[in-house]
């Protein structure tokens, strides 16, 4: 299901900020909208937080790979129009770093900066065939096969919502960024059932400082939010 970036927010303020808990998290009361969003394949965001401590990372990739076709997105990427402008506005340098690419729709624009490099778990053969010009690599967030500081700038989008070793996530991201890390997460609260298959939640900017290991020494950072989601930026 596709929907709009504006109607989607418009959606998760209304159960998110307008429902209580006691409804917001009862099995009952969310089967329905979940069943009508995502139809037989509801099960796999309905039990994913009940699961996600004790399944391999290869269940998890074949539960990414089923829910592809009924995840709701607007022009096949998470991020709205005023964050991919703000993300690429920010890029320095030409050797450039797409963590969690995706089908590379972020990375395609990053191309007209410089030379990008794009990286997942899992790479879809028609991403890399549409999009010749990227290098495409295959590798996890918590084991970047890249050098220290090779990149200068790392970007990373809708990516950290999903992992389940956060620290060592932010350390490879921050050991290959030469100058820049640029990333950006959903504001979302901590909910048992929720749209999509998250477990990190980010409602307040703290709590994201502190999950991303911010060195409060360090001065040349930003953060702000931008239709519904967090930027963050850090120089090194």
């Amino acid at each position: 299901m596709n929907l709009n970036h504006s109607v989607e927010r418009f959606i998760k303020f209304t159960l998110d900020e307008c429902l209580p808990p006691i409804l917001r998290d009862s099995k009952f009361f969310m089967w329905i909208p979940f069943k009508i969003v995502f139809g037989n394949k509801a099960h796999y965001f309905f039990d994913f937080k009940e699961q996600v401590a004790s399944i391999s990372d290869e269940s998890i990739s074949e539960m990414y790979s089923e829910i592809s076709s009924v995840k709701i997105q607007d022009n096949n990427t998470d991020l709205s129009k005023s964050m991919i402008h703000e993300v690429y506005s920010n890029i320095i340098g030409e050797r450039i770093l797409d963590v969690g690419c995706g089908n590379g729709v972020l990375a395609d624009q990053l191309s007209n900066k410089g030379e990008v490099t794009a990286c997942d778990i899992l790479i879809d053969d028609k991403t890399v065939k549409a999009l010749p010009h990227i290098h495409f690599r295959e590798a996890a967030i918590e084991n970047l096969p890249f050098d220290d500081g090779e990149f200068e700038t790392v970007t990373c989008t809708h990516t950290i919502e999903h992992i389940r070793d956060v620290s060592k996530a932010i350390s490879e991201l921050k050991r290959v960024a030469g100058k820049r890390l640029i990333i950006a997460v959903p504001k979302e609260r901590p909910y048992r059932y929720t749209f999509s298959l998250h477990v990190n939640f980010f409602p307040f900017k703290y709590q994201l400082l502190q999950l991303l290991q911010h060195d409060f020494a360090n001065s040349n950072y930003l953060i702000k939010e931008i239709d519904g989601c967090w930027y963050y930026q850090e120089d090194f």
